[in-house]
């Protein structure tokens, strides 16, 4: 099991900004906040924000992408169009998609630098 995941960001107070506005959809929170780092989580940072001012813009090309658990598919809707309205973009609707191994309901979002991230949640049975 993964317990935490960290991600590049060029500005560090931009960031958080967007991220708290798009993560609070999922039932996250800021719940730190160093000089140079910024966690977001349920009860303890499981998404890290890492300051990293003079990277470039990441290529949507790379293959990367975090994911991360929505409790609804309201949830995940609210996720996408909040990223999108605060300067986010599409990177695959709201939907359900079948995999080999399952059936969920996920979007994605690029991030202002390029990042690549997913909310998910999965149908009940």
């Amino acid at each position: 099991m993964i317990d935490h995941v960290s991600i590049p960001v060029r500005d560090l107070g931009r960031s958080a900004d967007f991220y708290e506005a798009v993560l609070r959809q999922i039932g996250f929170a800021r719940l730190i906040e160093r000089r140079s780092t910024v966690g977001f989580g349920k009860r303890y940072p499981e998404f890290w924000l890492n300051a990293r001012p003079a990277m470039q813009a990441v290529s949507e090309d790379t293959g990367n992408h975090v994911c991360l658990r929505a409790p609804t598919q309201h949830a995940v809707k609210a996720f996408h169009e909040t990223a999108l309205e605060s300067g986010g973009r599409d990177a695959g609707a709201p939907g359900f998609r079948k995999v080999s191994t399952t059936v969920y309901y996920g979007a994605f979002i690029f991030d202002p630098d390029g990042n690549k991230v997913e909310a998910v949640t999965f149908p009940q049975d």
